[in-house]
């Protein structure tokens, strides 16, 4: 059997890696092997290039600048982490992937829209998300989630996180675009709820698209 890869996207604050790690647990669960992983990031070469893209060290560079250090960045998490999980018949659940790059260097960067589809085109070359889920939520109640979490953590705001609520409210308008163009793909799940609310939908959107192709013994204990 061939994995699945599953991605999440969405704003700041949205409950992206919490969201993830719930569903990676109900897979074990239901014996179904699956790994988490983010982006940038995932793959030592990429998590490199994370911390000097987050640190915000492209931006006088500009957004395209930007889009090619995330896109070395998934060449090496596709290369290294990604495919091999596939490979080995697990789920893959990503915090974001190339939409995200579509939607903070291509939308809000103003890059031509062609550019970026060549970009992403030699980028994945063929690997593309089986299902992505559109983590919604006002930008206000986003950047009011981050901050929290950043004060707990004791950490300083990184190179998105520290734009304005006008930056967030048009990268919110951006995802929901994403998810009008491919409803094949994407599931918009509304992430201002409580999370065992937002993690049943995902649940079942899982169960509903990707777990049919999944012998049913793996998916019995689940019930």
């Amino acid at each position: 059997m061939s994995g699945r890869f599953i991605t999440f996207e969405g704003g700041e604050g949205a409950g992206k890696s919490t969201q993830i790690a719930r569903l990676a647990d109900r897979l074990k669960e239901a014996g179904v092997a699956a790994i988490a992983t983010r982006e940038p990031g995932g793959s030592a070469k990429a998590e490199r290039i994370r911390e000097k893209v987050l640190a915000g060290a492209a931006r006088p560079f500009g957004p395209f600048a930007e889009a090619l250090l995330f896109s070395a960045a998934r060449i090496d998490h596709l290369r290294e982490t990604i495919r091999p999980a596939l490979a080995r018949g697990a789920f893959v659940l990503c915090d974001r992937f190339s939409d995200s790059t579509r939607a903070y260097q291509g939308v809000l960067g103003d890059i031509d829209p062609s550019l970026m589809r060549a970009l992403e085109w030699a980028t994945l070359d063929g690997t593309r998300p089986d299902l992505t889920f559109i983590l919604d939520l006002p930008a206000e109640i986003g950047l009011a989630r981050a901050a929290e979490r950043r004060r707990a953590e004791g950490k300083d705001a990184d190179r998105f996180e520290g734009e304005g609520r006008a930056f967030h409210e048009r990268l919110r308008d951006a995802f929901l675009a994403i998810a009008h163009d491919e409803p094949g793909r994407c599931v918009v799940i509304d992430a201002a709820r409580e999370p065992d609310l937002v993690a049943g939908d995902i649940w079942r959107s899982v169960a509903d698209r990707l777990l049919g192709q999944v012998p049913t013994e793996l998916t019995a204990s689940d019930g």
